[in-house]
């Protein structure tokens, strides 16, 4: 029997306890969906469908609450037990403990809701999702933070025992910018990116390295990214706060030492508020600038400011998807937009007559020419620059008649402006490939007139999360 009631809590806080509710969906950025006795949705973060849990209110809305399970009556059969200590903790894989056939029901389905629901969209009949082979371990590009005032659990905080372990080398705790989560194994890139991570953190713990301060602004390691590409490749980029030729030199020679496979061994003093690497002077200590990942013959220079899909292996299988649903013979004028180093570009520029990319991110177009050069492709040309302001009557004019495009926008989806501007020139094809669904949707909603929606294929590149790409293939009518 469902029963609710209402506790008074600190600071005059009114929450509420729903007994007995079970998790009836999962719903978007991971968090799992249940009804209230009154019929409002309720949120939850710790929870798989199929769960009959008691739930405690955090955030109160007029149409739904925010909640956490505090008791489980029963766990849900579409439940696994998670493989990583950090789990419950992390934030960064919220359904590990969701068997990986149901994440990918439901991510299919969030796609299709989102068409149908947001864009009232015809669609033809759904092709099942492709999943991921391999469901851990799979990143190419990790970063990692450090911290002198590491996150600490319920148990340690209650506890009475001094704790005097109090650096960190991890991920930021969801919501504590401050705060970072140690992590002494995480199951989302190869070996051996653990031990490289230990290694760093256990030197300077040893060697009088100080952990970065936020607050303060004070320390000296701060992050460290890896990137372990997927001809083997491994580039290590370490973030100082300040210099100290001393202990930065102490630490880099002994990561060489201990790791002779790193390819790439780069280091940035950065004495910002803010550890973007983008406005930095990245140094080079040992090794090349850059390490390559391959894909089909292809061969992409990244550095350690490069945009390359997460996920190698399973970019290779959505590009193989966005070639396929473009039908090129060879005869056809390409505009690849939003195209980032190029990827899909040259990935497609055997099978076209003419490829032209467009980014605003100037670095990207400068390793997009660079690769292009390097792959011996002549047949593409780059250009950097805002899609709303480039995308114009004289690009057009001297470009010309696109006869197919494809758009691989950022997650909020493209600027009405560009969607308009390809409904006036009308190709007779277009490959939308979308990392968010819902503003895929809203986007298409516009082209519904004069497109078809012909084929829809999910791709999950993300297993563990709740993140899917979707690729739609859309014909003139």
């Amino acid at each position: 029997m469902l029963k609710w009631y209402i506790c008074k809590m600190a600071r005059r806080k009114t929450q509420t306890i729903f007994e007995n509710i079970e998790v009836i969906d999962a719903g978007a950025r991971g968090k799992t969906v249940a009804k209230a006795p009154d019929g409002r949705v309720i949120f939850l973060t710790n929870t798989v469908p199929g769960d009959i849990v008691d739930v405690k209110t955090g955030k109160k809305r007029k149409a739904y609450f925010e909640g956490t399970a505090i008791k489980f009556h029963k766990y849900s059969e579409k439940r696994t037990e998670p493989v990583c200590e950090h789990f419950e903790h992390c934030g960064g894989c919220k359904w590990q403990n969701m068997k990986y056939e149901h994440q990918l029901a439901y991510k299919e389905n969030e796609v299709k809701n989102n068409l149908i629901r947001i864009g009232h969209l015809d669609l033809p009949k759904i092709t099942p999702i492709l999943g991921c082979e391999n469901i851990f371990f799979y990143r190419n590009k990790m970063e990692f933070s450090f911290s002198n005032s590491r996150w600490l659990t319920v148990e340690e905080i209650n506890s009475t025992e001094d704790i005097n372990d109090r650096n960190a080398c991890g991920f930021h705790i969801s919501g504590m910018w401050d705060k970072i989560l140690d992590v002494k194994k995480c199951h989302l890139q190869e070996d051996p990116s653990n031990e490289i991570r230990n290694f760093i953190k256990n030197f300077g713990i040893e060697n009088g390295l100080e952990f970065y301060n936020p607050r303060e602004q004070s320390g000296l390691l701060r992050t460290i990214m890896l990137r372990i590409s997927s001809t083997g490749e491994i580039m290590v980029v370490i973030q100082f706060f300040k210099e100290d030729v001393k202990k930065r030199e102490s630490l880099l020679n002994a990561l060489s030492f201990e790791f002779p496979q790193i390819t790439s061994l780069q280091y940035v003093i950065n004495g910002k508020g803010n550890d973007t690497l983008y406005d930095q002077n990245i140094i080079l200590f040992k090794g090349r600038d850059h390490i390559f990942e391959e894909m089909e013959g292809l061969k992409f220079k990244i550095g350690p400011k490069s945009f390359y899909q997460t996920n190698s292996a399973q970019a290779y299988e959505l590009y193989k998807i966005t070639r396929d649903f473009a039908g090129l013979t060879g005869n056809e004028v390409v505009y690849d937009f939003y195209t980032g180093t190029g990827t899909i570009a040259q990935f497609v520029a055997k099978n076209a007559k003419k490829v032209i990319g467009v980014e605003s991110v100037t670095d990207a177009i400068k390793d997009a020419k660079i690769n292009a050069q390097f792959n011996n492709i002549t047949n593409v040309e780059f250009y950097a620059g805002d899609m709303k302001d480039v995308f114009n009557d004289s690009f057009i004019k001297k470009h010309g008649q696109p006869d197919v495009i494809i758009t691989d926008p950022p997650r909020d989806g493209m600027h009405k402006n560009v969607v308009a501007k390809m409904l006036e020139i009308s190709p007779k094809k277009i490959v939308y490939v979308s990392c968010n669904s819902a503003t895929q949707a809203r986007d298409l909603s516009l082209m519904k007139d004069h497109y078809n929606i012909v084929k829809t294929q999910a791709v999950d590149m993300f297993p563990q999360t709740h993140h899917v790409e979707n690729v739609v293939l859309l014909e003139l009518k």
